[in-house]
């Protein structure tokens, strides 16, 4: 899917290059297109009008064009990976099939252990098999987590899982004293989740996941915060675990902005028509890039601030969504889009009370605003300037609320501005 989105925008990019051309020399007759970029456009838009069909039949009106993760699989491809799937699950219950429960059943196995525990401690403890279990249990976790997708928002959670169940009650029934500390029980589900769990998640991430599906990620995030907030422990091995996957993440968004975002800018002959193939084309490229913006930021709690803003901030707002909104006529729509970043942008950024400027990598985004107002003000939509000044007010920015409200003596909007 991804690689054929990013095939598919640069032929539709290419094209619409060529019609502008075309437009600027005036030259008569059709535009010359190859019959491959032909095909594309026409299954682009065959997928589009599907998708605004559907919308229309479930009453999803509220629908931004370059929203849609566009990921359906033509009816025969569909059919064959169901096919596949279904083999492979197939096959997966017979890998075990020769084999008896007391040894290929996570619950049988752990009651052995369990039995020698209560029996034997001191020969049990003195063997360390709180260090052996994970690797023993690790084929027969791996077996139950082959249909597992964390990628999609019905999976079955960790904790739903029988292998899960099973090693929790297993710890569960477990006393020790201090002096078996070293050979703890309480470390086996940790163990198992960063040996087995952690690797398995990082391959979605690295290899299947798509940083511009919100499902996806609404899912994976899900996953990662029980994984990396509630089972982790400080050891040096969980913890590199935990940040190969917390970098694999970083990683693939990084890509995902360098691959994925591409706002074109036209003359403005070429997009004052909003029904123009450029015009439509340069919106669904806006939102799309500001639905990548919306999922980086939904990482708020597992990554840091300071990655999150580079990333968010700098390399997606600042690069590449700015620059659209400047080419963009001050109006309504802009302010919409303006409202739509900053509903993005985590909260807990601007909780200081105390704090009357905001934070550096918004500089250009408050510029911006307050560009915006001041075009406003002088024009019908001088309404919409109240909207601005409360998006200057959300992010923190109240020292150029208050100037700017000052300047041009809207002593009306004064109220909106919250004093310490």
């Amino acid at each position: 899917f991804m690689k054929r989105r990013q095939d598919e925008l640069k032929h539709e990019s290419t094209y619409l290059q060529q019609l502008s051309r075309k437009d600027e020399t005036s030259t008569s007759g059709n535009l010359a297109v190859d019959e491959k970029t032909q095909w594309i456009l026409e299954e682009i838009e065959s997928r589009r009008t599907k998708r605004r069909q559907a919308r229309m039949l479930s009453g999803n009106c509220n629908h931004q064009e370059g929203t849609s993760s566009d990921d359906e699989l033509p009816s025969a491809e569909m059919i064959d990976f169901q096919k596949s799937q279904g083999d492979i699950l197939q096959k997966q219950k017979k890998v075990f099939e020769d084999v008896h429960d007391d040894f290929c059943n996570i619950q049988n196995i752990l009651l052995k252990f369990q039995q020698w525990r209560e029996k034997f401690p001191d020969s049990y403890y003195e063997a360390f098999i709180s260090l052996c279990i994970p690797k023993l249990l690790n084929p027969l976790v791996r077996v139950q987590l082959i249909d597992w997708n964390p990628l999609k928002l019905d999976s079955t959670g960790l904790k739903e899982m029988p292998w899960f169940k099973s090693v929790e009650e297993f710890m569960d029934s477990s006393v020790e004293d201090s002096k078996k500390e070293s050979s703890s029980d309480k470390k086996i589900l940790s163990t198992i989740i960063n040996k087995t769990i952690i690797p398995r998640l990082t391959d979605f991430v690295e290899f299947l996941w798509d940083p511009l599906s919100t499902s996806q990620t609404t899912s994976l995030i899900t996953h990662c915060r029980v994984i990396l907030e509630e089972h982790s422990i400080c050891e040096n091995e969980v913890s590199k675990s935990k940040q190969d996957l917390l970098k694999s993440i970083v990683s693939r968004m990084k890509k995902a902005v360098e691959d994925d975002v591409f706002i074109p800018l036209y003359p403005k002959s070429a997009v004052e028509n909003k029904t123009s193939p450029h015009s439509k084309f340069q919106e669904r490229q806006f939102w799309s890039g500001l639905k990548l913006f919306h999922n980086i930021l939904l990482w708020n709690g597992l990554l840091t601030d300071d990655t999150l803003q580079e990333l968010g901030l700098g390399k997606l707002l600042n690069r590449y969504l700015i620059i659209a909104l400047l080419n963009a006529t001050p109006g309504p729509d802009v302010v919409k889009k303006c409202n739509q970043v900053a509903a993005c942008l985590p909260e807990k950024w601007f909780e200081n009370s105390a704090t009357r400027t905001s934070i550096p990598q918004l500089e250009n985004f408050i510029q911006f605003l307050l560009q915006s107002a001041q075009k406003l003000s002088r024009s019908e939509f001088r309404d919409k300037v109240e909207e601005i000044i409360l998006i200057l007010v959300k992010i923190k920015a109240l020292n150029q609320a208050e100037s700017f409200i000052g300047e041009h003596h809207l002593d009306h909007l004064k109220s909106l501005i919250k004093k310490d």
